[in-house]
């Protein structure tokens, strides 16, 4: 599948938006994020331009420069809008490339969930629930609970409550006429019930309200529970990404 470049820019942009860093800078077409080392993609460079770039060599030790200057591993992030030869140029630099994520993206059918409630911020609950997804370290919780900090588009912070306790929660952003979903967990007693689909729904919903026209979720390429709970819910890969890491 050849991924159509116009959407992933969309998406690239989107998703910059909704994952901000407190210290950000651009070298050519290369986006440099730094966080607190916790979530990749606050936390990696990224092209936004895949044109030819005959300074990459140059530009590529310049980044890792940027990141060991600030006590953090150099990181890419390769997608479709890279510059020819990037992978090969990480590769001959000692990186390695990690595991494969998928972009899925679609119109999703909202509606809104009267069992849902928005904490308007990374809560006590709300951290309490993203807590239970293997993947969430400290360092990414940290980078969480600072997130507001740093946004400037309207956010989420949706928790389902089933039987009475918090059973999933999830986290939205919208920018650029998208709503991103990011950090769905759900408790281990409550998986398998639908309390994905409900939030995803919800969160179509709300994203609608604040302009958006269309949804969209990162997932790990292994992961096949989430590839099938978004399709499920209408959205389609867009296209892959993987991050490059130094040995």
């Amino acid at each position: 599948m050849t991924p159509d470049r116009r959407l992933v820019r969309c998406l690239e942009r989107a998703t910059l938006t909704a994952l901000p860093a407190p210290r950000q800078a651009f070298d050519g077409s290369f986006v440099i994020k730094l966080f607190s080392g916790g979530t990749g993609r606050g936390n990696a460079a990224s092209s936004l331009d895949p044109a030819a770039d005959p300074d990459l060599p140059a530009r590529l030790d310049r980044i890792a420069a940027i990141y060991c200057a600030h006590g953090l591993p150099p990181r890419f992030r390769a997608t479709p809008l890279d510059p020819p030869g990037l992978n090969e140029a990480l590769a001959a630099r000692g990186y390695c490339p990690g595991e494969e994520s998928i972009v899925f993206a679609g119109a999703v059918a909202g509606l809104t969930d009267a069992a849902i409630r928005d904490e308007g911020g990374p809560s006590v609950a709300w951290m309490a629930l993203i807590a239970t997804a293997e993947y969430q370290t400290a360092a990414r919780r940290e980078e969480k609970r600072r997130t507001p900090d740093h946004l400037a588009a309207p956010g989420a912070w949706l928790v389902l409550q089933q039987d009475g306790a918090d059973a999933a929660g999830l986290s939205s952003v919208v920018s650029g006429g998208c709503v991103g979903i990011f950090d769905l967990a759900t408790r281990p007693e409550y998986r398998r019930r639908g309390c994905g689909a409900r939030l995803i729904r919800h969160a179509a919903q709300w994203g609608a309200g604040h302009g958006a026209r269309m949804v969209y979720a990162h997932v790990a390429s292994a992961n096949a529970a989430s590839r099938a709970l978004q399709e499920h819910c209408g959205m389609r890969e867009a296209y892959r990404y993987r991050y490059w890491l130094r040995a």
